[in-house]
């Protein structure tokens, strides 16, 4: 399975249909594989082969499109990299994931350059910009990178099942960044499961307006490349944009995280009325508060699918015909992979009991990039154990009710306590700190720190705010609230009982 193949597959089979649309330029599949082709031969001409890595530090755009499918096609491995990344915590995820060539906008130019010397296996001419920049010593425009390269297709790359197409970091911050590797038979079974799951066709038509360099994003993306279908992609979300275009584009699937959906639902200029072209609206990233479901079955009936998944590999998904009557649920587990819930001892919990949630199936990582142990820990006996805890009703439902790892969910975006933790605790005031998420109506939950200062110090609240999001790795980590304790709850084993505090604060 190489999905480097379905590009020129469309553009020999059906080259004038409507491919990718991104701002300005709405190019058909023949044009859309020319591009890729020139940035494919670009790349190659510049001495990086199958199986080296390109990072990417880019909003959404055309160029991140082209890399994608550049990267199918020649078998070079792409890491793409969240904008929102800082530079301590760029740095780690460039390191880690031994890349050898970045393509990054140029208002990161800065950044890149006083990290530059810490990542001597980049090339000055692997330093890649798109848009203008003050600092151009040491760096290579996007313009000039592809200006003498070929249109024609690339050597063939050879690529099978096992070939590694990317390596997804689930922060890529300072603590310990896991970088998920998934091959083309990954990817190849999210374009068939994902086609099927949603009902997709050849003639439909996908707008993304969230970022697309997380995993989220593939749900959509791969099933669209597969079946030959229109991708719409917005430079970022506006949800009065995303509600003008689905009208004028007759726009029939989306996927967004709970924020994007709510923000179309309360935007003045929502009119289910002229939404009727949707035939999916799927949730990604955090179950979907019931209030928002409710409203959305009612005055759009028919189109709300949620997903629980790990990006390390299984998922279930809550079909639109299943929407009502098992309202509060993730889904059920789709064909070919297996889902169970499991005690502390190994037995597999009974209908209605909750325990770990681990999976099994077509989707799985070949593991942790350079992390065989953690690997293990993660993978037992070819079951992935997620760290989520819940419960499969008598139907085989799952429903999602906690996190163990206590990770927090912000904008569809991982975020780890620790990591914020490993920051705080290096102020000269702060004794302990506990960091845990809050619902938040704009991104799902955000993260706040409880804190325990050292006897003496005075800090104020703000101070230690703003002191903290100075320094941690990335903007999703910032903190929106401190909490100041005498002492923190705990069991009777000394552990530090988040969720209590967690109670506590939304309580207040």
């Amino acid at each position: 399975m190489n999905i480097g193949s379905l590009l020129p597959r469309h553009a020999r089979y059906r080259p004038e249909h409507l491919a990718f649309v991104v701002g300005k330029e709405r190019l058909n599949f023949l044009e859309l594989n020319s591009r890729v082709n020139r940035l494919s031969n670009a790349l190659l001409d510049s001495g990086i082969r199958k199986g080296q890595k390109m990072a990417t530090v880019l909003p959404n755009c055309e160029e991140l499109m082209l890399l994608y499918w550049a990267a199918a096609k020649t078998g070079i491995v792409i890491v793409p990299g969240s904008p929102l990344l800082q530079a301590s915590g760029l740095a780690t995820l460039l390191r880690d994931s031994d890349t050898e060539v970045v393509f990054a906008d140029a208002e990161f130019a800065e950044t890149l350059n006083n990290i530059k010397n810490e990542l001597p296996a980049i090339q000055d001419e692997h330093w890649i910009l798109l848009g203008e920049s003050k600092i151009n010593s040491g760096f290579k425009k996007y313009s000039d990178f592809i200006a003498e390269a070929s249109k024609d297709e690339p050597p063939d790359a050879q690529l099978c099942d096992d070939d590694v197409y990317n390596i997804m970091y689930s922060s890529g911050t300072t603590g310990a960044p896991k970088g998920i590797v998934h091959t083309h038979y990954v990817r190849a079974n999210y374009c068939t499961h994902f086609a099927s799951a949603w009902r997709m066709t050849p003639e439909s038509i996908v707008l993304h307006a969230g970022a697309i360099v997380f995993n989220g994003a593939m749900l959509d993306l791969m099933p669209w490349m597969f079946l030959g279908a229109t991708y719409i992609l917005h430079h970022y979300f506006d949800a009065g944009a995303v509600l003008a275009a689905v009208e004028k584009e007759k726009v029939t699937h989306m996927v967004m995280v709970p924020a994007q959906i709510t923000a179309l639902l309360n935007h003045p200029d929502f009119d289910a009325e002229k939404l009727r072209s949707l035939e999916m609206l799927q949730n990604v990233g955090a179950p979907l508060l019931l209030e928002y479901k409710h409203k959305l079955n009612e005055i759009l009936p028919g189109i709300f699918y949620e997903l629980y998944g790990v990006t390390e590999g299984f998922f279930s998904h809550l079909d639109r015909d299943d929407a009502l009557r098992k309202v509060g649920s993730v889904g059920a587990a789709p064909p070919f992979i297996d889902i169970k819930v499991l005690r502390e001892n190994g037995e597999e919990c009974k209908a209605g009991e909750v325990g770990e949630i681990c999976g099994r199936g077509p989707m799985m990582m070949s593991g942790y990039y350079k992390q065989p142990e953690l690997t293990k820990k993660t993978i037992v006996k070819g079951w992935l154990h997620s760290g989520d805890l819940g419960y499969l009703d008598e139907d085989g439902f799952l429903f999602l009710v906690d996190r163990v790892k206590d990770m927090i969910i912000s904008g569809g975006v991982n975020v780890f306590p620790k990591d914020i933790e490993e920051v705080i605790i290096q102020h000269p005031a702060v004794a302990e700190v506990s960091v845990f998420g809050v619902p938040d109506k704009k991104w799902g939950e955000t993260p706040i720190a409880a804190i325990i200062f050292h006897h003496a110090q005075k800090l104020s609240q703000d101070e230690l705010i703003k002191w903290t999001n100075e320094r941690v790795d990335a903007k999703f980590q910032r903190i929106a609230a401190v909490v100041i304790y005498d002492s923190f709850p705990r069991n009777v084993a000394g552990k530090t009982l988040k969720r209590e505090m967690r109670d506590s604060y939304i309580n207040k």
